[in-house]
């Protein structure tokens, strides 16, 4: 029997790796896909911000919050196999994947199995803050710094709350996992699968240095189905920042219930 805890959010967990705001009558479902290190509640407000049609899904991964004893995944296949498997039953319908830095890279390798296996296509895919996978190949690594440089190389990407890059202790049980997402995709090698049948909107901050906008435009060789890309103010994190994330909202929302 499944386990349901419910958060304030609105987000409710209803398995490993999945916590759902369940909206009756929606008519689109958004799969969220954090950040490295990231965990769902990433996405808790996106639940009160998105409009009543559209019912946020966020995957959880190993490592983080409720599944903090966890390892942290250490193969993409596996993984992407896990998370595929787990979605399944929620593929139904209108839905689109969105998905941050190292979960852009999870949302398109999902999206590549679901095709792959005849499956049911994401009605677009928006990854953020990702450079293409070739150009990803091309910029310096980060997960084999020391740990004094990985931790200020992330501190100046930011994306931690204020209160929580202060706290050393509180950073401590973070970083571990930030690296291990690094560490997963960075030494991953993507390769050029078949074009994917859905169109790809590529979101990006206008000064984000780990996704310079002259490194996203190659995603539009992954599909077949038309590409996009939306320019936001803002670096790195610019989705969480005050003002650029209601810019976010208010495209995310035109752009999956159009008609």
């Amino acid at each position: 029997m499944t386990t349901h805890i419910r958060q304030r959010s609105g987000l409710v967990l209803e398995s490993p790796f999945i916590w759902r705001a369940r909206r009756p009558g929606s008519r689109h479902r958004l799969f969220c896909f954090p950040h490295a290190g990231g965990g769902a509640s990433a996405f808790a407000d996106w639940v009160p911000a998105l409009p009543a049609d559209i019912e946020v899904v966020a995957v959880q991964l190993p490592g983080r919050q409720n599944r903090i004893l966890e390892d942290p995944a250490t193969e993409v296949g596996p993984l992407v196999r896990d998370v595929t498997e787990a979605l399944g039953p929620l593929l139904t319908g209108s839905f689109s994947f969105f998905g941050h830095s190292c979960g852009a890279l999870l949302a398109y390798e999902v999206a590549q199995l679901l095709q792959a296996q005849g499956g049911p296509r994401p009605d677009r895919l928006f990854l953020s803050a990702q450079p293409s996978p070739a150009a990803a190949a091309l910029r310096p690594k980060i997960h084999n710094l020391s740990e004094e440089e990985f931790r200020a190389e992330v501190m100046r990407l930011g994306g931690f709350d204020e209160e929580v890059a202060v706290d050393e202790d509180a950073m401590d049980a973070l970083i571990p996992t930030v690296l291990a997402d690094f560490a997963l995709w960075e030494q991953h090698a993507m390769t050029m699968g078949p074009l994917l049948q859905s169109p790809i909107t590529v979101m990006v901050g206008e000064t984000d240095v780990r996704a310079p906008l002259e490194t996203i435009e190659g995603w539009g060789d992954h599909t077949a189905a038309g590409f996009e890309q939306r320019i936001f103010p803002g670096g790195h994190f610019y989705l969480f920042d005050a003002g650029t994330d209601a810019e976010v909202f208010a495209f995310l929302a035109e752009a999956v219930l159009a008609p």
